[in-house]
């Protein structure tokens, strides 16, 4: 049996999410209209410290509005982090949260808005695109839950391409393979929808043509636009449908090994999307034409892995081995939906090619 999608022919939803979205070169300059436009008057700026910098230069621009900052977020929001930054919340009386930063940054001030609702401004600095999503994940002894909220969705978003320029190549690279995750799942998600598959495909043709040129020229302006576009894009897409398989293996991978978000997406995206080819087929053609490919979309993933230079797998990332089995039973004990069934062995194999960093095949 296989899924097929033919919108002309089966009923869907499409719902619009109501975030703000200002994109360009240049673009933070529209920080203080934005905040003052949601009413915000004691804004806390939620930063890394490798943008420290953009901090000061934020602080001056709000001047009065600026009420303090906290630069401790880490990956995948572990809960304990957001207790210390909601005592900062309340200590400065915060009304508004600014997030400049990647997805972990941005997880920290939609793990806020959860207990506060507080309205939020994020100004993305990689290729995440949690930041169009009213998904929250949180980490709690090892474990990574996700929900969805509203509440959690940024009011608004502006996206600076300048802000990405700096971004080490490396990290462009699996950054925006992790936005390409989302848009290809989204592809063949439960709630797939001609306006988002329309979106995914972009996204897909915008980062598959930006990534590679920017792991050869970092400088170039046109890539980086590309793949902002592009992860914007898939923001939307994740945000709007619901994921499957990947994103399950990813959140279990990421939660239960402290492995770094986007570069186990990369390595993961090849085989999880093998793993549900066979039942997918449009979805595959569909993904060949916007990958410029005759055949297998997922030796194509994996090409552009090696051009960006992704680790040879999740081995590299500090796996363990014996975490194999612990992450099979973690996926099936709480499966997400996905268009295909999931097997015990195939699980099996595919976290163990991924762990070697193999190239992805057909899983049974």
């Amino acid at each position: 049996m296989t899924y097929e999608t033919s919108f002309s022919q089966v009923p869907f939803v499409y719902e619009a999410l109501p975030t703000r979205v200002v994109f360009g070169s240049g673009t933070r300059s529209a920080l203080p209209a934005e905040v003052e436009r949601l009413g915000i008057a004691r804004a806390l700026i939620l930063h890394g410290q490798s943008h420290a910098a953009v901090h000061r230069e934020l602080k001056q621009a709000l001047g009065e509005r600026y009420a303090g900052a906290f630069d401790g977020a880490r990956m995948h929001t572990p809960v304990d982090v957001t207790e210390t930054a909601m005592k900062r919340v309340a200590e400065l009386n915060i009304d508004g949260i600014v997030a400049v930063g990647g997805g972990s940054t941005t997880g920290l001030a939609k793990a806020i808005a959860l207990r506060t609702d507080l309205p939020q401004v994020v100004l993305p600095t990689t290729y995440a695109g949690s930041e169009m999503t009213p998904i929250l994940g949180q980490t709690h002894d090892g474990i990574k839950t996700t929900q969805r909220s509203l509440k959690v969705l940024p009011e608004v978003v502006i996206y600076d391409v300048d802000l990405t320029m700096d971004l080490p190549t490396g990290l462009s690279g699996v950054s925006g393979m992790n936005a390409m995750a989302h848009a290809v799942e989204a592809l063949y998600a439960r709630e797939a929808n001609p306006v988002i598959c329309a979106l995914a495909l972009q996204s897909v043709r915008a980062l598959a043509r930006a990534l590679p040129a920017i792991g050869a020229d970092p400088g170039n302006r046109q890539a980086r636009t590309d793949a902002l576009y592009g992860a914007w894009l898939a923001g939307i897409c994740l945000g709007s449908v619901g994921m499957a398989l990947h994103h399950k293996l990813c959140h279990t991978l990421g939660g239960s090994f402290d492995l770094p978000h986007a570069q186990t997406h990369a390595l993961v995206l090849p085989h999880a999307l093998a793993y549900n080819a066979p039942a997918v087929p449009q979805v595959m053609a569909q993904l060949c034409d916007a990958l410029g490919v005759e055949r297998d979309a997922p030796a194509a993933l994996q090409a552009i892995n090696r051009a960006i230079g992704a680790p040879a797998g999740l081995a590299a990332l500090g796996m363990p081995q014996e975490g194999i089995t612990r992450a099979v039973e973690r996926v099936l004990a709480n499966p997400y939906w996905n268009p295909r069934a999931l097997a015990r062995d195939g699980l099996t194999q595919l976290i163990t090619d991924a762990f070697r960093g193999a190239e992805p095949r057909t899983y049974r």
